[in-house]
């Protein structure tokens, strides 16, 4: 009688590690799904053939466990065997939510995707081609797309917060790089990050969680596209008045394209001309807005009439407006007369307003001027080309809901993310860092001038930094001279040109 209890007990405890070990599995993510392909392109003139693999990284805990899921897409051009003699190029877009589709079927990319310059995109067939100005003659390229982006994800019981934020963020895409590098035996190789609007952002961030302990991943070089760095030097924010300063040189290009503005003044030399409205900027625009109330009411009508020469508004209107003019309100304002607005991303565009009283745009020309064919180009590719079978939704913008801006401890609400010093500690104490900033601009997402106060701090060696300006807007690349200029800008950057 007692044996047969026992092995009743047994077989009951055999049982229970039989469900649990099935539940267990049943929970268990599948393996990661990954895609091969080769490819060649004709590139500067060479020509490059390449492997190119397409998938998912699983992201584990300290258990083992996986917790997310990364997907990339990864370019190694063929007959390099040495390490050190092939850099290679992480790169990603912003938002934070956005995937890096633009970057990829946009810039950098054995194929491309070409549209009307800042026209609208309409609807399929888009004009997909071959990349002739893609950087993979001169640099392998990872494009990554980071959690809640693109098909990125986590898994399991993980919790979004884990990754949706400054620091969460850049510490699990330095686990990607770091798996990276392992898988592909990869350490000893040069090593870039290209990151555009957030992306900049992101890279900050990365380097303060690459570089910032023992364990470093050392980077070579940081490519900055449409840098937002301090964000509180583009923040048209009630109380933020340097936010206003860093935007306006931007809010003066756009009214110089437009013809809001008297170009003959500057005998239409628009480099003098933003010249001399940066130089209003922090001379004469900044000191009135501190002074506030303080302000003589003569030299009050001075600077409102300056500033209207400069920005293409009436000066009753900036007077109305406290001499301080919101983003979106400029957008609307700039072309009211003729009823439309003017894009953020790219100040070039124009869209149709449906009414003309409206205190803002209905939406972003510059932005569903081009989305349809960015997602549709990337999928086809990636369907077609590549051999990608995902039927999952493929997140480009908007899946990230809510995003923790608390890039340090002790941060409150009303702060704003700068990851400007860690930058200036990484060239401090890696000696072969160097950055290229490229900047639109036609760019009111990310001003220049907010970028070229940012880089102008006292901690940046200027002798390992590059600014370079384009005749576009946030995505210069949409302006097929600009889209040549920025690629010869990065390839020479990464050749140490």
């Amino acid at each position: 009688m007692i044996f047969l209890y026992a092995g009743c007990a047994a077989a009951q405890e055999e049982e229970k590690k039989q469900e649990e070990k099935a539940e267990n599995a049943k929970e268990a993510p599948p393996e990661p799904r990954v895609f091969e392909n080769k490819g060649r392109v004709s590139v500067n003139g060479k020509t490059v053939s390449y492997r190119v693999i397409a998938g998912e990284t699983y992201l584990k805990d300290d258990k083992g466990e996986p917790v997310a899921s990364i997907f990339s897409t990864t370019y190694l051009a063929d007959g390099y065997s040495d390490p050190r003699q092939r850099p290679v190029a992480f790169i990603f877009n912003g938002g934070p939510g956005s995937a890096s589709l633009w970057l990829h079927m946009g810039m950098f990319g054995p194929k491309r995707v070409v549209l009307p310059d800042h026209g609208d995109d309409g609807a399929a067939p888009f004009n997909v081609t071959a990349n002739t100005q893609s950087i993979l003659d001169v640099a392998d390229m990872v494009f990554i797309d980071p959690v809640g982006t693109g098909w990125s994800k986590t898994l399991g019981e993980t919790k979004t917060d884990d990754y949706w934020g400054v620091k969460q963020d850049a510490a699990s895409v330095r686990e990607f790089i770091r798996r990276w590098l392992i898988e592909h035996k990869r350490w000893n190789s040069p090593k870039y990050l290209i990151g555009e609007s957030y992306g900049t952002t992101r890279s900050g961030a990365l380097l303060d969680a690459l570089e910032g302990g023992w364990n470093d991943i050392a980077m070579n070089g940081v490519v900055l596209i449409s840098s937002v760095l301090n964000f509180s030097l583009d923040a048209t924010d009630n109380g933020n008045d340097v936010g206003y300063i860093g935007i306006m040189p931007s809010y003066a290009a756009a009214a110089w394209y437009h013809e809001k503005v008297d170009r003959a003044k500057w005998d239409g030399d628009f480099d003098r001309f933003l010249k001399e409205a940066r130089a209003f900027a922090t001379d004469e625009y900044m000191p009135a807005l501190l002074k506030g109330q303080l302000l003589a009411p003569e030299a009050h009508d001075a600077v409102v009439d300056k500033l209207a020469g400069f920005i293409g508004l009436t000066p009753s209107y900036i007077d109305r407006s406290n001499m301080r003019v919101p983003l979106f309100r400029f957008m609307r304002e700039l072309l009211r007369d003729k009823g439309v607005t003017i894009g953020r991303f790219d100040a070039r565009f124009t869209g149709v307003e449906p009414d003309g009283v409206s205190e803002f745009p209905e939406d972003d020309p510059s932005g569903y001027g081009i989305d349809g064919a960015y997602t549709a180009a990337m999928l086809d590719y990636y369907t077609r080309d590549l051999g990608v079978d995902i039927t999952d939704r493929y997140v480009t913008l908007g899946g990230v809901t809510e995003w923790n801006w608390d890039a340090d401890e002790g941060g409150g609400d009303n702060s704003y993310v700068n990851v400007a010093p860690w930058i200036e500690r990484a060239m401090r104490q890696n000696k072969d860092l160097r950055v290229l900033s490229a900047n639109g601009y036609y760019d009111m997402a990310t001003p220049f001038f907010g970028t070229e106060m940012t880089l102008a701090q006292p901690g940046f060696d200027r002798s390992r930094l590059k600014i370079a300006y384009y005749p576009a807007g946030h995505m210069m690349y949409l302006h097929q001279p600009s889209f040549e200029k920025l690629a010869a800008d990065v390839r020479a950057f990464i050749s140490g040109e």
